[in-house]
């Protein structure tokens, strides 16, 4: 199994950070054009709790983020991440004006883009090509689950062959792509999300990020959570099923990170998952993981 830190030193000789930005986007499930409620899980940041928000120009967002990294960092480089939301979700001319402005400094080796996969037009595409060719680009699909049922449940917008597609343009073009999974979401068994995980593979990621499904405050999955339609995960359960998800994954497959976590302001469950350093200490702790 190979893991980001180790990834990013062997291909950069050095520790790599992620700065993560705010380019001020929306997303096609709250804009009306797809609907206006976003993924049920979706906070109202859009996934982006820890980007740099209302400061200003990609340049000063840049700054403060370092800032923010300045004590651990060191001689370390960095990855300008477009976080918030759907980063692709613009007309082209402001994407390259955003993204420019991105990779600019010679500090930043690369970039990535977290977006949706019925939002990679073909313009698009050829744009992060040419970037592509003077800095790395990644791009990050939020695919979270390849079962048809879940995906309608969670408001995701896009069926199962949208994701396949954009895989297979972006693979085309020379970028790597890195897929977002969902463990824990409702009605999914174990044995599903390994299948997700194994779909993600047969389409040709180059990475995999896992999160636990968390129940934030103000969204939708909250309700249902309150209204008993649901349980999480236990820790225990998490890990589990995250060794089973990580047993399908070839070898050349980055692993990004094994959880995710939201704002502890606004985590309604699991409650455990708020502790980070335990978490990770488990979930590192476990053979299957090392």
């Amino acid at each position: 199994m190979l893991r980001a830190n180790a990834y990013y030193r062997e291909k950069y000789g050095c520790k790599v950070y992620r700065l993560s930005l705010d380019g001020g986007f929306t997303c096609p499930n709250r804009d009306g054009t797809l609907g206006t409620g976003g993924c049920i899980f979706c906070a109202a940041d859009g996934g982006g709790a820890f980007a740099e928000k209302s400061c200003g120009s990609i340049e000063k967002q840049l700054s403060l983020a370092k800032q923010r990294v300045s004590a651990k960092a060191g001689e370390g480089k960095y990855i300008a991440y477009f976080q918030s939301f759907t980063n692709t979700y613009a007309p082209v001319s402001h994407l390259r004006q955003l993204y420019e402005a991105a990779i600019a400094p010679d500090d930043v080796v690369g970039l990535a883009i977290g977006t949706r996969p019925d939002c990679l037009g073909n313009e698009v595409i050829a744009l992060l090509a040419e970037l592509n060719r003077r800095k790395d680009v990644t791009v990050e699909l939020g695919l979270q689950t390849a079962h048809a049922e879940t995906a309608r449940y969670i408001r995701r917008g896009y069926e199962l062959p949208v994701y396949l597609d954009a895989v297979r343009r972006l693979k085309a073009a020379g970028i790597h792509v890195v897929t977002h999974v969902i463990i824990g979401l409702p009605g999914e068994t174990a044995e599903m999300a390994a299948e997700t995980t194994h779909t993600a593979v047969q389409a040709g990621t180059d990475g995999i990020k896992f999160h636990l499904l968390h129940v934030l405050r103000g969204t939708d999955l909250e309700k249902d959570y309150l209204a008993g339609k649901f349980r999480c995960l236990s820790l225990e359960e998490y890990g589990e099923i995250l060794c089973r998800c990580v047993s399908w994954l070839p070898s050349e497959v980055v692993v990004y990170r094994f959880t995710g976590d939201g704002a502890k302001k606004d985590l309604v469950a699991p409650l455990w998952s708020a502790d980070k350093k335990r978490v990770l200490n488990y979930l590192n702790s476990l053979p299957q993981l090392q």
